[in-house]
């Protein structure tokens, strides 16, 4: 294996202000693999996290069946993804820290500027931060540890509850063998979060967790992964980001929820790659009885995007909601879209899909909806809506419906448009100028999400989409 050490960069506190969240972040790496991926970099990234063997043989297999497995012949174009040139595994020259103050500043700076630590003050029970391949912060406060949540880096729960990690990491929800880019994901994950709520406990106030893809030519592949317990209620968000290169990167995560008896979990994720990188990411959750789970994408930023969060509803009156927007500007493709596998007698799903391509990109609807013949009573509308910005731009809607029983009602309805010049002209007589008048109609398009969302996610969220809009008139 090859390893890189690197000199600490001294920064001074003028220098920090200056950090660019589209630039890299200049930051000594304690490890990093050759290119490419072998079965000796599975082996070594297994050693270094000193894992039990159970872990290592489901890196081996995940290893041995993507080198079985071709590549997916539908979706985006994935051609320029040099795999052989990727540096699956680096470790930034940092440890897990509890305190904001024990991490290296030029990486807290990073943190900083996005937020996180006042974020954890003001609005989150927890925070998990990971640089690269790497966790290097992860806080629960003290008023909920206490409450039995268990809220840890994921590599950090392998050593702590083996037990509990072993019977749910890809096993039931997302197994090794689900799809190619499943399988690499196992065999060369890293970092991520784990969450366990005990039964009847409300998590009143979010958990948090960001990714930051730093290193050229890299890749990411956290692993999240949640049980929420009978009874309990639990929020969660992610966020994601990562510096400009003129190479291509792979950020190939995963996600997997448990949601128990009357349990709910709400997931929210902003994903914000940059446009080099690819996005191909696995989401998944598995509902019980009179379970719920809630779905809030939005997906900005990276290239070429193939992401649909499923929720497999195998409990008698499971729920699902499911509200996503993918913003797909110059260069983008977003492939997004949302799965329903409805398992079980009067489960029910709404599906809310938002799409906005400008400047030649391509904005997809993906989705599936199955229902089982166990599904009696099952019930699932899809409602996506598409707003092309010029005539570069384009749009699609590949819906996929299943009934394999007679007593179900499955819908979908799908609307594409562009912006009218009448809405313009009623807000440009107003005094508001044509670029105004855009983002405005562009901020009420997208605006039953962003509901949906904290405020604070919002109002991020919402300032993102301008900075996509800038120079879309003229």
């Amino acid at each position: 294996m090859k390893t890189q050490r690197h000199k600490k960069p001294d920064l001074s506190n003028e220098q920090l202000t200056k950090v660019d969240l589209t630039t890299p972040d200049r930051v000594a790496e304690r490890f990093r693999s050759a290119p490419g991926l072998t079965l000796e970099l599975i082996e070594e990234i297994s050693r270094q996290k000193n894992e039990p063997e159970w872990m290592l043989e489901k890196r081996r297999l995940g290893f041995n069946l993507w080198n079985k497995t071709p590549w997916p012949d539908w979706g985006p174009d994935l051609s320029g993804l040099e795999l052989d040139r990727l540096a699956y595994f680096v470790r930034p020259e940092a440890d897990e820290a509890h305190s904001w103050d024990d991490v290296p500043p030029e990486i807290r700076r990073t943190f900083e500027q996005l937020g996180l630590p006042e974020a954890e003050q003001k609005v989150l029970s927890g925070v998990g931060a990971q640089f690269d391949s790497e966790v290097i912060y992860h806080n629960l406060k003290k008023e909920w540890a206490e409450q039995g949540i268990i809220f840890e880096n994921m590599d950090t729960a392998v050593q702590k509850y083996p037990d509990l990690v072993c019977e749910h990491f890809m096993s039931q929800c997302v197994p090794v063998s689900d799809h190619k880019f499943a399988m690499l994901h196992a065999a060369v994950w890293s970092g991520g979060t784990f969450i366990y709520v005990p039964p009847g406990v409300t998590v009143t106030v979010p958990l948090q967790a960001y990714f930051r893809m730093n290193a050229e030519r890299g890749g990411q592949f956290e692993h999240t992964l949640i049980i929420a317990d009978q009874g309990s209620t639990v929020e969660y968000i992610e966020g994601c980001s990562a510096p400009k290169y003129s190479t291509s990167s792979l950020h190939a995560g995963c996600v997997e929820i448990f949601v128990r008896l009357g349990a709910t979990v709400r997931y929210s994720s902003i994903e914000n790659w940059s446009k080099n990188t690819y996005n191909l990411n696995t989401k998944r959750a598995l509902v019980d009885d009179e379970g719920a789970i809630e779905w809030l994408s939005g997906n900005l930023g990276s290239g070429k995007t193939m992401l649909y969060p499923c929720s497999i509803l195998r409990g008698h009156n499971a729920r699902a909601e499911a509200l996503g927007v993918a913003f797909a500007g110059p260069g983008q493709e977003q492939d997004t879209g949302f799965k329903i596998i409805h398992a079980a007698p009067d489960t029910t799903a709404v599906i809310r899909s938002k799409g906005i391509a400008r400047g030649g990109g391509k904005s997809v609807y993906r989705g599936l909806i199955k229902a089982s013949g166990q599904a009696s009573g099952a019930r699932c509308s899809v409602d996506c809506d598409t707003l092309i910005l010029d005539s570069e731009s384009s749009s699609d809607s590949w819906p996929h419906l299943v009934a394999e029983n007679e007593q179900v009602t499955l819908t979908h309805e799908a609307r594409v448009g562009c912006i009218g010049e009448e809405e313009i002209f009623y807000l440009t007589s107003r005094g508001i100028d044509r670029e105004r008048a855009i983002r405005m109609i562009v901020g009420g398009f997208v605006a039953p999400v962003m509901r949906r969302l904290p405020l604070e996610y919002a109002v991020e969220f919402n300032r993102l989409i301008d900075l996509e809009m800038e120079g879309s008139v003229g």
